[in-house]
């Protein structure tokens, strides 16, 4: 079995998708008996050893926290600290790697929209496509989360698919669970909603994530209830038009923007939705669609890219425009028995992706990369 150096060094403070996928990962590695040492930022090389108590553990400066640094280091660095820890294959989990390694490098690419879809990225894009053109062209394996991603790359950059591996992500079934009536209603207290029902989403706002069709096309559903429910964007911000399409609903289609919300909360948030929309214009996994699942919410998103691998029959599909929106929610809105049978199977098609599968996968990859 080789060693194996993940760079974790990428890994943000906000423990967004990226970290779910390498501690879902790192743990899981240690878990099927991997050789590994994990690279790190200095205030996370705790939560790694925890995480992998059979892994090496290297913290790295304190000046990588800064992403020019960070880039810099692994270039000069990252090599070094590869062959000190005895490694035959860096993982770079995170688009970018090193050229001068002179060890077997493995990438994850998580999201080929960069290129179809660079006008739903904003100013971000060039860097990924950059990093991935180059990612493709010089690791020795490149793994994605997704057959869809894996098409897109063969499709734009003519990357030879023989060299890609797809590994789905896992969810981690300890944080994302079916949630108790307490989770639930300490979760609708800290978002201020005093028994209303709610439509939840979940993720960060870049334009491809189509949040002002989310809205226009909730305040279409709802406009008409006697009751009706409110609509909650869980989230980080980004440049985009949410502002002005929460500025178009009337005053009665009441909109909460709580902003990050934080671990323990998400089950709560979830798994008491009425329904969790995520009408993504293109994902190169859609993990808040299987953490949604794990939760016990019934998800509706859309037939584009790779989230129809991952909600399978199991979801309700809309397409992304506002008319759309409001006619998929509108029905889902209207029958409680529809949210049921979702509800359920969402929950056994949660339990298909497991992180120990992907571990293996990582393995796999790790070892024809050495080859």
């Amino acid at each position: 079995m080789p060693r194996v150096l993940v760079d974790a060094a990428a890994v943000p403070a906000d423990r967004g998708a990226l970290t779910r996928y390498v501690d879902g990962l790192v743990a899981a590695l240690h878990r099927v008996g991997a050789d590994i040492a994990v690279a790190c930022q200095r205030a996370d090389a705790e939560r790694y050893r925890r995480l992998a108590p059979s892994a090496t553990v290297i913290p790295g400066p304190v000046s990588i926290t800064n992403r020019a640094a960070r880039l810099a280091w692994e270039q000069s660095s990252l090599p070094l600290l590869a062959r000190q820890a005895g490694a035959d294959v860096i993982h770079a989990p995170y688009y970018s790697i090193p050229l001068g390694s002179g060890v077997p490098t493995v990438v994850t690419v998580h999201d080929a929209t960069w290129f179809a879809e660079a006008d739903q990225h904003g100013p971000r894009a060039s860097f990924f496509r950059s990093a991935t053109r180059t990612a493709v062209r010089r690791a020795k394996r490149v793994i994605v989360p997704s057959k869809a991603t894996r098409d897109e790359l063969v499709r734009v950059l003519s990357a030879d698919p023989t060299s890609i591996d797809v590994a789905y992500h896992g969810v981690d079934l300890a944080l994302f669970h079916p949630p108790s009536e307490d989770e639930i209603r300490r979760a609708a207290l800290r978002l201020g909603l005093h028994g209303q029902p709610y439509v939840a989403f979940l993720g960060n706002l870049d334009p491809r994530k189509n949040v002002p069709n989310l809205i226009r096309g909730f305040a279409s559903a709802v406009k008409t209830l006697d009751k009706p429910p409110a609509l909650v964007i869980g989230g980080g911000v980004h440049e985009n038009d949410v502002d002005a399409a929460c500025r178009e609903v009337e005053a009665t289609v009441r909109v909460i923007r709580p902003g990050y919300l934080h671990g323990p909360d998400l089950p709560g948030f979830l798994g008491g939705a009425l329904v969790v929309a995520f009408p993504s214009r293109g994902e190169g996994f859609g993990l808040p669609v299987l953490e949604a699942m794990a939760c016990g919410a019934p998800v509706l998103t859309t037939h584009r890219t790779s989230l129809p691998e991952v909600g399978g029959d199991a979801v309700a599909y809309t397409e992304p425009d506002a008319d759309s929106i409001a006619g998929a929610l509108g029905q889902l809105l209207a029958s409680a028995e529809r949210r049921r049978q979702l509800q359920e199977a969402g929950l056994a098609r949660a339990r298909e992706f497991t992180w120990d599968a992907s571990a293996e996968a990582h393995l796999s990859s790790y070892q024809r990369a050495m080859e």
